[in-house]
C-alpha cells in the first residue's frame, strides 16, 4: 500500500499522527489542505512531503477554472508559495514544486493541457519515488551482514515515502534477502516518530525491533550491541547531512565506537550548491517539548529550544545510500564541485 495516491482530483494519505493506534486517512481536495497536514506533521518525511507537494500543485490545477495558461500560472505560483513556506528545512519539498512549476512553464497550449500535465508530473514523481526507495534498499542492503544489529533514528521508512522506505528500504531490503538482522529504534523525541512509527513498521514486517530512548545510545554503542547505523536525511549539503534532531551525537557515538555510520536518501535530497552556513533548521512549537499527550510535563514560563533539524559535518558519515549507488563523502563533494562549475 502506498503512503499517498491520487484519486480522481482527491488526495489520499495516512494521517501519521494517528499511528499507531489508528490508521486514518486524510481526503485532501486543494492545495491548502495539503499545506497545513505538512505543516502540521500529519505528512512527514522528506521524501513523501516533497511527493505531496507535488499534488498539492496537482490540485490546485485539477481543479482550476482556468481557461488560459497564464491564469492557471498564476494560481499554481501562488499554491506554490503556500507550500513553501510550510517548513523550510527538507530540501524535497522546494525540489518538487520547483519541478512541477518548471514542467507547467514548458507545457504548451491551453489550461487544461497544463493541468493535465502538471497532474502527470506529481504522478510521475511519485512512482520515482518507489522505484528509487528500491534501488537504495538493493544497494544499501550489500552493507548489512548476516546477523547485523542495525540502529536507527526517527522514521524514514515506507511512511516517510510513497512506498518501501530509504533507511528501512535497506533494513527491508535485507530482510528480504534471508539476512537475519535485528534493529534497535530510538524514540525519537520530541514527537517520538521512532517510537509511534518505527517500531509500527518494522513489528508489521516481522523485523526484530528493540525501542531505546534517546539519551540510551551511547550505552548500546558502549556494549557492543550495535554494528551499524542507517539514518534518512531531510537535506544533504556539500559538508553536511541535514536530519532529525539526535542524528549528530548518534554519529559522533558512532564515530567513536567504530561503528559505520549512512546514510540512506534520494537524489532529490541533494542540495550540492549550497553547505551547512546556508541551511535553515526549522524551529517548531514549545509545546512539543513542555507537553507530552497534551499533559504539561515541564513549568509554565519555561524557555524552550525545538529545533526540528540537527546538522552532522560529513566526516563523521561513512558513506552516503542513494538510488545511484553507495557514494563516499569524498565522492558527494566531486559531485557538488561538477555542479557549482
Amino acid at each position: 500500500m502506498r503512503t499517498i495516491e491520487w484519486k480522481d482530483g482527491t488526495v489520499i494519505t495516512v494521517d501519521q499522527t494517528k499511528l499507531p493506534g489508528e490508521m486514518s486517512f486524510l481526503k485532501m481536495k486543494d492545495c491548502r489542505q495539503v499545506a497545513s497536514a505538512i505543516k502540521n506533521m500529519r505528512i512527514r518525511g522528506a521524501p513523501l512531503i516533497g511527493v505531496a507537494a507535488a499534488y498539492g500543485l496537482a490540485l490546485t490545477a485539477h481543479h482550476s477554472k482556468a481557461v488560459e495558461k497564464r491564469e492557471l500560472m498564476k494560481r499554481i505560483e501562488q499554491s506554490a508559495e503556500i507550500l513553501r513556506k510550510t517548513r523550510p528545512t527538507a530540501a524535497n519539498l522546494f525540489w518538487a514544486v520547483d519541478r512541477v512549476v518548471k514542467r507547467a512553464l514548458e507545457t504548451l497550449g491551453s489550461a487544461k493541457t497544463v493541468a493535465k500535465a502538471i497532474v502527470d508530473e506529481a504522478q510521475r514523481m511519485a512512482d520515482e519515488d518507489v522505484q528509487a526507495n528500491r534501488k537504495i534498499g538493493g544497494h544499501g542492503a550489500k552493507l548489512i551482514d548476516d546477523g547485523d544489529t542495525v540502529l536507527t533514528h526517527c522514521n524514514a521508512g515506507r511512511l516517510a515515502t510513497v512506498d518501501y522506505g530509504t533507511a528501512l528500504g535497506v533494513v527491508r531490503a535485507a530482510w528480504e534477502q534471508g539476512k537475519q538482522i535485528r534493529v534497535i529504534a530510538t524514540e525519537t523525541r520530541p514527537k517520538l516518530q521512532g517510537a509511534r512509527l518505527t517500531a509500527y513498521e518494522l513489528k508489521r514486517d516481522g523485523i526484530q525491533v528493540t525501542l531505546i530512548t534517546d539519551g540510551m545510545v551511547g550505552y548500546v554503542m558502549s556494549k557492543r550491541l550495535v554494528n551499524k547505523v542507517v539514518v534518512g536525511a531531510d537535506r544533504i549539503v556539500q559538508d553536511a547531512v541535514v536530519n532529525k534532531i539526535g542524528t549528530y551525537p548518534i554519529a559522533v557515538l558512532a564515530h567513536e565506537h567504530g561503528v559505520p555510520f549512512y546514510v540512506a536518501a534520494p537524489t532529490s535530497t541533494f542540495d550540492l550548491t549550497h553547505s551547512s552556513r546556508d541551511v535553515i533548521v526549522e524551529e517548531r512549537s514549545p509545546e512539543e517539548v513542555t507537553h507530552f499527550c497534551s499533559q504539561r510535563i515541564a513549568p509554565r514560563e519555561t524557555k524552550v529550544l525545538n529545533p526540528a533539524f540537527d546538522v552532522t559535518p560529513m566526516k563523521y558519515v561513512t558513506a552516503i545510500i542513494c538510488e545511484t549507488g553507495v557514494l563516499s563523502p569524498t565522492e558527494l563533494k566531486g559531485l557538488a564541485t561538477f555542479e557549482r562549475a
